[in-house]
């Protein structure tokens, strides 16, 4: 008997990958070109893809003051390449390669888990990365970390199809474009961690030779290494001492505990080995909350073996796993506890372990829909409140009945943290955004009150995704693009250009990060244009410093030069979180 079936049904059926690369694509692109720099770190990297264009120097460009990128080109090669049809970089063209590798690691985590499991656990597992909060911000976000992981997950699952349909032979092509793309991206980690994860991997399997296996990791690291080799060369020999002592401070020092005195910034990021569990409980956010709930109630009952029996019994059920299983846990474990060993944490490094770790999380939840209807239940009622809560809020706040701006202000503290409370009090004004991503919201809210009712607990499930789906488009479109707009420093660069004539000649800033905050936003809205004061020491020009560093460069060189202030930014930028002076200055 023919059946109809809806739109929506037959993409889901169908056109499963090419659906999810569509909304993934329409989930972020509208939102990456609306948004100001308001960070540190994503005009850092723009920055970059400015002088390449500028100074055709795409191997070893020099930013801010004159000092190289921290990091391989690739990022920047395609923020570069993106913005070479308008002519200048963007944030739309800063960020899209982020949300194109986004896009993309949605796709190939699907298309590589549908092939592998029950389509269900596969699909579920993609709609996690795809609403958690660590992958959606990576996704929007002109960073090198969304690129890196794209490539180390792809990377690894071309891996594993190669022991399983080749046994390790003939090794195909495109693994080491994969890793070559991926070290090209943040370095020899890029390399080392798919090596170590593929190779623990053959180990757990215990089908290959220990000769064999060392053989087949040394081929690959071989193959991966020379498109890298190429831009490494060239840049040492560009760079000199300078890149070499650069390179081996991101690369070694961070990973062997070492601080050398040799730089001029701090390696920071210094936390312990329990830094990456909070990290992932935050990173999956929502759904950790449902992770939570669903250990209320959860019946433990006492081990039918002794402890000291535990790692034998362990070692055979590892024996006995599927591949697909084995091989999300080995990339799961081994990717947390690589990240665990250097002393520089952060929460982006962990996100290639999120594909692998959303599998088991995927299967928890069908577990759960299937067994403790409850607790599916409960969690989609408790999400629903916050969002129906934090919608009241929106509605009195842009109806006047209340300011809730001055009440949530007397538990905030520090200027910068007022200053983004009043950005965010004014993003809920009227406006097409607002509209059409409120509706989507409110229609989404509806849903999962009406599933509920029904009582059918996948329904509930799939609601619940398209409510977090809704809240990320409704936080997009309307909180933070009014958020990076107040911690622009775009309006005082385009300001003080204008009336101060600045140019690549007569501005200067210090750039010590042991002692100083850089100005990476205002440095892109200007062009790239700063110049080092301490190593040039000119005669007379214009200084731009954050304010709260005034005193200390004062206290420095006030001796042999006068400092006349001429404007201070009228907001506090994001990436130095306070305002920034512009002076004039002479040598006495």
């Amino acid at each position: 008997m023919y059946m109809r079936t809806t739109a929506l049904q037959y993409l889901y059926l169908q056109k499963p990958v090419s659906s999810m690369l569509l909304v993934a694509l329409l989930s972020v692109l509208p939102w990456i070109a609306a948004g100001d720099f308001a960070t540190k770190g994503e005009p850092r990297e723009a920055a970059v893809a400015v002088s390449m264009l500028e100074s055709g120097n795409w191997m070893l460009p020099r930013v801010y003051a004159d000092e190289f990128a921290y990091k391989p080109p690739m990022t920047h090669w395609l923020m570069a390449l993106f913005s070479l049809p308008q002519g200048h970089v963007s944030p739309f063209t800063a960020r899209l390669p982020s949300a194109l590798a986004y896009a993309a690691l949605l796709a190939v985590s699907l298309l590589f888990f549908g092939r592998k499991v029950r389509f269900q656990e596969a699909f579920i597992a993609t709609l996690l990365l795809f609403t958690c909060v660590e992958i959606h911000r990576a996704g929007m976000t002109a960073r090198v970390d969304m690129l890196l992981t794209f490539f180390t997950v792809a990377g690894l699952i071309r891996l594993f199809r190669w022991e399983e349909e080749g046994e390790l032979k003939g090794l195909p092509l495109l693994i080491p474009l994969l890793l070559s793309g991926a070290f090209l991206t943040k370095g020899p980690v890029g390399l080392v961690l798919p090596v170590f994860v593929f190779g623990v991997y053959l180990l757990l399997l215990r089908k290959y030779r220990l000769f064999k296996i060392a053989k087949s990791l040394f081929y690959i690291g071989v193959a991966s290494l020379f498109l890298p080799s190429l831009w490494y060369i060239e840049a040492w020999r560009m760079g000199g001492e300078d890149f070499l002592n650069v390179a081996l401070a991101e690369n070694f020092g961070r990973f062997l505990h070492l601080n050398p005195g040799n730089i001029h910034y701090e390696l920071g990021h210094e936390n312990g080995a329990w830094y990456n569990l909070v990290t992932l409980a935050a990173g999956f956010l929502p759904w950790t909350l449902l992770l939570f709930i669903s250990l209320f109630g959860l019946k433990i009952s006492r081990p039918g073996v002794p402890l000291k029996e535990w790692p034998a019994r362990l070692w055979r059920r590892i024996g006995t796993m599927d591949r697909i299983t084995l091989f999300c846990l080995t990339a799961s474990v081994c990717i947390v506890f690589f990240y665990s060993l250097p002393s520089s944490k952060r929460s982006v490094y962990l996100m290639p372990a999120y594909p692998f770790i959303a599998l088991f999380i995927a299967r928890y939840l069908l577990y759960l829909a299937e067994y403790r209807s409850r607790v599916t239940r409960l969690y989609a009622g408790v999400l629903a409140s916050l969002v129906a809560v934090a919608a009241l809020v929106v509605a009195v706040q842009m109806t006047g009945l209340a300011d809730v701006r001055s009440l949530a202000g007397q538990y905030v503290a520090g200027a910068f943290a007022s200053a983004t409370l009043d950005a965010v009090a004014r993003s809920f004004s009227p406006g097409i955004s607002m509209i059409l991503t409120g509706t989507l919201l409110l229609v989404s809210l509806a849903t999962v009150v009406y599933q509920m009712r029904k009582k059918i607990n996948i329904k509930i499930l799939y609601a619940t995704f398209f409510l977090v789906f809704s809240t990320h488009l409704f936080i997009d479109g309307v909180v933070m693009i009014n958020v990076r707009r107040a911690g622009s420093a775009r309006p005082f660069a385009t300001e003080i250009r204008q009336a101060y004539g600045l140019d690549h000649t007569n501005v200067y800033v210090m750039n010590d990060l042991h002692t100083y905050h850089n100005m990476y936003g205002l440095n892109f809205y200007l062009g790239n244009r700063f110049r080092n004061f301490a190593t040039e020491q000119p005669q007379t020009g214009f200084f731009l410093v954050a304010e709260k560093d005034l005193p200390a460069v004062e206290q420095r060189y006030g001796e042999v030069y006068d400092f006349r202030r001429l404007r201070v930014s009228d907001g506090m930028t994001g990436d130095v979180r306070g305002r920034i002076v512009l002076s004039r200055f002479t040598r006495k």
